[in-house]
């Protein structure tokens, strides 16, 4: 069954908005494709309506949710080549220049911006914290893993699960004595917010690894570390956030062992050693 235009529905239901929904129409209909990148707080904040206002205007046109109709947006107004690669690329374009040098700039700008006193402060209580809880859904529950694969070296009690219902058990355990790093690309997954809702009502401080610093995910959380990226936030598994979500874990691998200092290092090689032993 062919998709209705989200434009023609705009425009055939625009008489029964309300003024502050064909404020949204307006805009949309004037720019359709700059209202796709922005996040529901940033294209809310710009048109000058509130989040709950954008949601409303999307279920009045029949979407359950904003971002419903912002994926149905983007399917009649981003082109499909820039839906795969994250950015415009021509015919005469090579995939494997476009993935790099998108990546690229993601590292680069990410870099120039990183709030280097929330990683120090996140590291920090990663070395003191009695439980490290890494979590994340679909795509972030990869780099997850990653952070798990990292952390574990060093001898602190990380705790990382696959499955959505028993990250939800881990985080109902979680004290104020422990700390979650939770990771969304987009940070508005409901699922995502059902955990770091868990672990506050439990005290348990919570860092995030997000592309989206204004997102619900963001303001629940005591440091953000944020991955600047001129993506698409739409594009959940963007490759380019992937990467530099990865080269953070990374940093704050580092970061942990350095504040560990010698009982990190001695925790580092036991881990090297009872490996080492079952090689040939």
């Amino acid at each position: 069954m062919t998709e209705v235009s989200a434009i023609y529905t705009i425009q055939s239901k625009y008489a029964s908005l309300s003024t502050k929904e064909k404020k949204i129409a307006d805009f949309i209909l004037k720019h359709p494709k700059e209202s796709v990148n922005p996040s529901i707080e940033e294209l809310a904040e710009l048109i000058g309506i509130s989040e709950s206002t954008m949601v409303r205007f999307a279920r009045k046109l029949g979407y359950t949710g904003y971002q419903r109709f912002r994926i149905a947006l983007a399917r009649e107004t981003i082109p499909s080549n820039e839906q795969v690669f994250e950015t415009g690329v021509s015919d005469q374009e090579d995939p494997i220049d476009t993935v790099f040098l998108n990546t690229q700039k993601t590292l680069d700008e990410t870099y120039k911006r990183i709030d280097r006193v929330a990683l120090q402060e996140v590291g920090k209580r990663f070395a003191s914290a009695r439980n490290i809880y890494l979590m994340g859904l679909g795509g972030s529950n990869i780099i997850a893993l990653d952070a798990y694969h990292k952390l574990i070296r060093t001898g602190l009690n990380c705790n990382y699960a696959s499955d959505f219902h028993m990250q939800l058990m881990l985080a109902s355990q979680s004290t104020d004595k422990d700390i979650a790093l939770i990771i969304s690309h987009t940070g508005s997954g409901n699922d995502t917010l059902a955990l770091a809702e868990e672990c506050r009502n439990n005290g348990c401080d919570i860092a995030v690894l997000t592309s989206n610093n204004r997102s619900p995910l963001a303001r629940m959380a005591s440091n953000v570390l944020h991955v600047t990226t001129s993506t698409s936030l739409l594009v959940a598994e963007s490759f380019s956030a992937r990467i530099v979500s990865l080269t953070i874990i990374d940093i704050l691998y580092v970061e942990v062992l350095e504040r560990m200092k010698n009982l990190g290092v001695e925790n580092l090689n036991k881990m090297r050693n009872v490996i080492a032993k079952r090689r040939i």
